[in-house]
């Protein structure tokens, strides 16, 4: 009975729980679902992270290239991200050129990164004007259940935290760069955004990272980005209804602490990964 009335009528389905401040899938309104980490889980990348919101899946790879700096910002490297939501992950998308909501997903990630100044560009210049690297970081979605921006943000931190650069020197006869693999260091992570989610029901119901069904049904949507100091990076809201400032003022409230409990759950992974890794080697 449930399910046929889930098929025939899901905004009323999904009222009919919302009346009692909860969800279909047991969930508080603003409860996150079960979030999960795994880092370095590419071996070919320079870094790399798996992301597990609820369902939601989103690995990132990232791959560091060396190349020249552009003519405008010549003691600058640059990071490029892109978003892949490909038919594996979910009915929805299909193959052949990037969808409309992969492209807006890989914008909103380099406005995040931009503005939340996650790395200094000029930390990425080799030699000035001459040599710098790109950060190509890849995200791909694996299994699409609602509220992939969280997990990608979640899945870009970690990977940058996880790479690893080559030391990079020129050879002042010839020129030409020289890579020492065996000499390797970390990035300089400046600062820490991370994302939280929300749709809006009836123009009034506010809850907290939805999944795919429920941004369906939604009015509207909102990614709210903080970072550590509590700043507002980002406040994404395509298109929909209204926010009071009330509402907005309890998103970000809500952020600020997410933004403290996934610090904490990247901060024990890598750690985990780093010892695990130290026992490995250590003779």
């Amino acid at each position: 009975m449930a399910a046929g009335f889930k098929t025939a009528e899901p905004l009323e389905y999904h009222r009919s729980f919302l009346k009692e401040n909860c969800r279909p899938d047991g969930r508080d309104l603003s409860e996150f679902r079960t979030t999960t980490l795994n880092i370095g889980s590419i071996s070919t990348a320079d870094g790399s992270a798996l992301v597990k919101i609820g369902n939601t899946t989103i690995i990132c790879g990232i791959k560091a290239e060396l190349a020249n700096p552009t003519v405008e910002s010549p003691d600058k490297g640059y990071i490029v991200p892109n978003v892949d939501l490909p038919p594996l992950c979910s009915s929805r998308f299909r193959s052949g050129p990037p969808s409309e909501q992969a492209q807006a997903a890989s914008q909103f990630m380099a406005d995040i990164i931009e503005s939340s100044e996650v790395i200094r560009a000029e930390d990425l210049c080799i030699d000035r004007g001459k040599l710098c690297w790109v950060l190509y970081c890849d995200m791909m979605c694996l299994d699409y259940d609602g509220n992939i921006l969280d997990a990608c943000i979640i899945a870009l931190m970690a990977a940058l935290k996880n790479t690893q650069l080559p030391e990079v020197t020129i050879n002042k006869e010839t020129s030409a760069p020289e890579v020492k693999l065996e000499k390797k260091h970390g990035l300089t992570i400046q600062k820490h955004p991370v994302g939280s989610s929300f749709s809006v029901f009836d123009d009034s119901i506010l809850i907290v990272d939805p999944t795919a069904e429920e941004e369906i049904l939604s009015t509207a949507q909102l990614t709210v980005v903080t970072d550590e100091e509590g700043r507002l990076c980002s406040a994404h809201k395509p298109g929909g209804t209204s926010l009071s400032g009330e509402k907005l003022q309890e998103c970000i409230s809500r952020a600020t602490a997410r933004q403290k409990e996934i610090q904490k759950l990247i901060d024990k992974v890598l750690h985990s990964v780093m010892s695990h890794k130290n026992m490995l080697t250590a003779p």
